[in-house]
């Protein structure tokens, strides 16, 4: 019984790091006012009728820090690439000069960067739900390990446990909201 309930609170530290790790990839996406490549990461462009990530059809790079820039390997992508780019509707419209696609990213207005902490806000929110829904399914796997006979204060404790690794994540949720909110802010 001891080795079941170990995984369980294993098993509960594991999930919850991998949504951290989804929040801050997520974060990673919500630019700043500089420019990374990051910004395309996730975009999927028509390549001979297969979806394809823009960084496996063309080099993407970072010209200074306010502009992108997309050199495509062969120049008939260049179409679908802004097609893409277009529909997922980042903010940004390409320039499309024949050779390559340039994204220009325009200063932050204090409008545009609150919308963007709240954006980020909404993810942080989104990792502290799916954080807290790990714990409710591990707090279950205890309780019924508990019907089945084991000891109660031996419950108590897992569970406590698994309330600090969950106390943990969700700091480290605000942790790093407060660090992205920080970066957005400043001018």
């Amino acid at each position: 019984m001891q080795e079941e309930l170990d995984l369980i609170i294993e098993e509960a530290e594991d999930l919850m790091s991998k949504a951290i790790s989804h929040l801050e990839s997520g974060l990673l996406k919500i630019r700043a006012g500089k420019a990374t490549p990051n910004i395309v990461d996730g975009l999927m462009v028509d390549y001979y009728g297969a979806p394809t990530p823009i960084n496996q059809v063309g080099n993407v790079s970072v010209a200074d820090s306010r502009t992108l820039t997309i050199q495509p390997w062969e120049k008939n992508m260049l179409q679908p690439i802004e097609r893409s780019i277009i529909a997922a509707n980042i903010g940004i419209t390409p320039q499309n000069d024949g050779n390559m696609i340039r994204l220009f990213l325009p200063p932050l207005t204090e409008e545009r960067r609150k919308e963007l902490v709240k954006r980020a806000l909404g993810e942080g929110e989104q990792s502290k739900v799916a954080v807290r829904s790990i714990r409710r399914d591990g707090m279950e796997q205890v309780k019924k390990l508990q019907k089945n006979g084991l000891s109660e204060d031996i419950c108590k404790d897992a569970e406590e446990k698994i309330q600090g690794i969950t106390d943990k994540y969700i700091a480290l949720v605000d942790k790093l909201l407060a660090a992205k909110e920080k970066e957005i802010m400043t001018v």
